[in-house]
Order: C-alpha cells, then sequence, then structure tokens
C-alpha cells in the first residue's frame, strides 16, 4: 500500500536477506535465527503457535482492509506457506509476503501422512529487509495474517513488534476464516476471514510481492 516503495529494492532484499539492513535489525535478526537453531530451517514443534500478542492489537479482515484504506502508510503482511497461497488464494492489497513456517518436502511424516512443517529461520531478516524497502518507520500500522489468527500471525506479529515497530495486528479471522459447524459444508472454511468478507482476492500472485527461497 506504501506508494513510496521500490520494488526493485523490495526483490533484491528478499533475495538478499540482511544485505541492506541496519546494524541494528541485522543483529536482532542474526540473534533469533541463532536462538532458532541457526541457518535454515527448524521442526515447526519448535515455532511458536498461539492467538494473543504482546502488544494486543487486533483486526478482523474487514477492518484490516478499511485500516489499508484509511491509512496509505500500512502494510499488509502475508506470512502463509506458499504453496497454501497458491490454492487458497492471495489478498489483493498484500505488501509483503514472508511465510512464518513452510512445508518441508525433503520430508514425509507417515504418522501424519503429510509433510512437516518447518520454521522460516530466515523470518526475521527476511521481513526486516521488506519493511526497510517499504520505508516503514516504528509507528507504521503493519497487519499480519495468516490462514485464520489461529497459529501463525501471532508470533509473526510478535517478532516484529520485537524489531520496534508498535503498531502490529494480528488479523484475527485470518485469509480463510473459520470453519462452518453444520450442514453439507460442515468443517469447510467458509466463515468471516479475508476471502469470506467480499474482500479483494485472486489465485494470481503479484510478482513483486510473492516470497522465494534466497539463492
Amino acid at each position: 500500500m506504501n506508494g513510496c516503495i521500490d520494488k526493485g529494492a523490495y526483490k533484491n532484499a528478499l533475495a538478499l536477506g540482511s544485505s541492506s539492513l541496519s546494524r541494528g535489525l541485522v543483529g536482532l535478526a542474526a540473534s533469533l535465527a541463532l536462538l532458532a537453531g541457526g541457518a535454515g530451517v527448524v521442526n515447526a514443534d519448535d515455532a511458536p503457535t498461539y492467538r494473543e500478542t504482546n502488544l494486543g492489537l487486533y483486526v478482523t479482515a474487514r477492518e484490516a482492509f478499511e485500516l489499508l484504506e484509511q491509512n496509505e502508510s500500512a502494510l499488509l503482511i502475508d506470512v502463509r506457506d506458499p504453496v497454501e497461497i497458491k490454492f487458497t488464494g492471495f489478498a489483493e492489497p498484500t505488501d509483503i509476503h514472508v511465510p512464518w513456517v513452510l512445508a518441508d518436502t525433503a520430508q514425509f511424516d507417515k504418522e501424519g501422512s503429510t509433510w512437516p512443517m518447518v520454521r522460516n529461520t530466515d523470518f526475521e531478516a527476511q521481513v526486516a529487509a521488506a519493511l526497510e524497502a517499504h520505508r516503514a518507520s516504528a509507528d507504521t500500522p503493519i497487519i499480519v495474517m495468516c490462514r485464520s489468527g489461529a497459529t501463525r500471525s501471532a508470533p509473526a506479529a510478535d517478532a516484529i513488534a520485537e524489531m520496534g515497530f508498535s503498531e502490529v495486528y494480528s488479523v484475527s479471522d485470518g485469509f480463510e476464516g473459520g470453519t462452518l459447524s453444520e450442514g453439507d459444508s460442515k468443517g469447510v472454511r467458509a466463515r468471516d476471514g479475508w476471502r469470506n468478507s467480499g474482500l479483494p482476492w485472486s489465485y494470481e500472485i503479484d510478482p513483486d510481492v510473492a516470497w522465494y527461497e534466497s539463492q
């Protein structure tokens, strides 16, 4: 949403990680990466999952859209896995995409009959670089969204707040919203959330926003 962003700089920031960060943010990102287990990925079981943030700032998807419309400096960050976005869609006003956890296709959980999720230990450095590319200031409204607001947006928002940002919101109903409790579509995520609230979304992902692994 920030009209001042240099999109070339944003893509370079994601590719180069912390190369363009200020010294303070580099130190913070490096420390958090070490605490998380160093470079690469760690099992998602080691990544915190919760709904309540340290700042206690929350918005519904509708309120998030209103904030983005009213404040052109506000930024929307999607922290979902890229494959998840590919099949469920993307909020059109998204400014930054950096996943909190990722599906690890190098392993397979036979007991769970699925691929395990692993923590993106580069999250802090990549988000900090993207926020710098957007020229975000300490009081820039930052909105963090995952699938349903249940496990990823809150810890991701806390990580961003630890960087010194004071207005970091978690979207309480996320992109897909909650599941229906009855009827033929019981269990389907068709209640609230960005996608079910008549807000702009698409399966087409802006290449200047899409996350990709650093080479």
